[in-house]
This record gives structure tokens, C-alpha cells and sequence, in this order.
């Protein structure tokens, strides 16, 4: 279903258009969740919340970006608000390699859980996948937001602006800062346990 069409269906509150737009996404929002919240349960909830609070403000959707884009933003913005609430509680995400979801995408661009063809590859990837995990819950928010979208979830530099509402600039100076602290929090837990 082309975009126009789907934004129209939506509008008119067609349960097939909400379907469609559900199938199309959930699974980069749950990814972008993920990332940002370390958590899967956590993950699942929210994204779910995006999708519910889309229904919700799609009369208000003025058609200036995707779709996929302003859902990305309600996403990052649910997220970011989650994060306020968990750390205002003490909450911290505890990432076990058995917590690694099945959704969540490893380095190759591989879900986690397909087949590879050596055991030892499969879970060297789960480590792998957890160890990035830990690296990303230990740097800022701020930070995180921004190698999710631009590093893990391959979004467009113009996407990325358009999400965070931040110059093309600022993003690319960030992100710079964001993988130099990626890099020192995944070195760190060389030196770890």
C-alpha cells in the first residue's frame, strides 16, 4: 500500500490501514526501543504505546515527513520519557545474555536466532550483542538516541533532523561524541567482569 494511500485509511480510522501500518514498522520500533531502553519488556510496552498514540494523533499528522519518520519520533520521544521515569525510579536495565529478544538484530543485519551455521558463531554473536547492548545502556541518553537511529537503524542524516528536531550539524558533531563514548563504555567492560 503506497504512503498516500495508507495515510488516507488511517484518517479514516480503517482497522485494515492501522494493520498495515502496524506490519510495516513494528519491527524497527521495537528495535529503536530496544536500543534505547535496554530492556525487552520494556521495548515491547512502549512500542506498543507508539502505535496506540499514533492511532490516537493521526488527525494531526500534517503529511511533512514519512510516516516511518514521525513514528521513529514518537518512538525516541516515548523512550526518552520512559527512561525520566525509570531513573527517577532507580531502575536499571539488567542486559543477561538470555536477554537478548529474538527481534533484536545483530551486527550483519541478521535477527537474532537465525540459523548460522556453527554454535560457537551464534553465541559468540549473542555476547557480542549483549556487550553492545551494556555499552549503549552506559552512555547518554542523548548519545544512544542518536547511534540508534543513524548507526543501528541506518536512517539518513535529513531523517535523523527530522526526527530529533536538531540541526544536520549538531547531529553529525553528536554523533561523533556518541561513538567516541560507545567506544570507551565497550573497551570498559574489557577491563570488567
Amino acid at each position: 500500500m503506497n504512503e498516500k494511500r495508507l495515510l488516507r485509511g488511517l484518517q479514516r480510522r480503517e482497522e485494515a490501514a492501522f494493520n498495515v501500518l502496524v506490519l510495516q514498522h513494528q519491527g524497527q520500533i521495537y528495535n529503536v526501543c530496544y536500543r534505547m531502553l535496554g530492556n525487552s519488556a520494556e521495548a515491547e510496552d512502549v512500542a506498543q504505546d507508539v502505535f496506540i498514540k499514533a492511532f490516537q494523533a493521526i488527525a494531526s499528522f500534517r503529511g511533512d515527513s514519512a510516516i516511518g519518520t514521525w513514528l521513529y519520533r514518537i518512538a525516541v520521544n516515548l523512550c526518552k520519557n520512559r527512561l525520566k521515569y525509570l531513573s527517577r525510579r532507580h531502575y536499571h536495565s539488567s542486559s543477561v545474555i538470555d536477554d537478548v529478544p529474538e527481534r533484536a538484530f545483530d551486527g550483519a543485519g541478521r535477527t537474532v536466532g537465525e540459523p548460522v551455521s556453527r554454535p560457537d558463531e551464534a553465541l559468540e554473536g549473542v555476547r557480542a550483542e549483549s556487550r553492545i547492548q551494556r555499552a549503549l545502556a552506559a552512555i547518554e541518553p542523548a548519545f544512544r538516541e542518536l547511534l540508534v537511529l543513524r548507526d543501528i537503524q541506518n536512517l539518513s542524516y535529513a531523517e535523523v533532523v527530522d526526527i530529533t528536531g536538531l540541526a544536520e550539524g549538531t547531529v553529525k558533531s553528536r554523533l561523533h561524541r556518541a561513538r567516541a563514548a560507545l567506544q570507551r563504555a565497550y573497551e570498559a567492560q574489557e577491563d570488567g567482569p
